[in-house]
């Protein structure tokens, strides 16, 4: 079981430019969020991994708040 997803540690990247759109400050680490986290974990389930997805409410499950807090952050998609 992995302990979280970086970006770094992976080999296919998960999100190249996620951190180059988020304007952050210099010397400032940048983590993926919750739903880049979730996409990552599904495309490495669909590769063959062996993880399976947590379900809702057991130890180490996103909660509601996490999901509320991630909904605050979300950009309009550009047309």
């Amino acid at each position: 079981a992995s302990g979280g997803h970086r970006a770094e540690h992976c080999s296919h990247r998960c999100d190249e430019g996620w951190q180059a759109e988020q304007g952050t400050r210099e010397g400032e680490e940048v983590k993926p969020g919750l739903y880049a986290n979730i996409a990552a974990k599904r495309e490495r389930i669909a590769a063959g991994s062996g993880e399976k997805m947590r379900k809702p409410g057991a130890k180490g499950a996103p909660t509601a708040a996490a999901f509320r807090a991630a909904a605050k952050t979300v950009k309009k998609a550009k047309k």
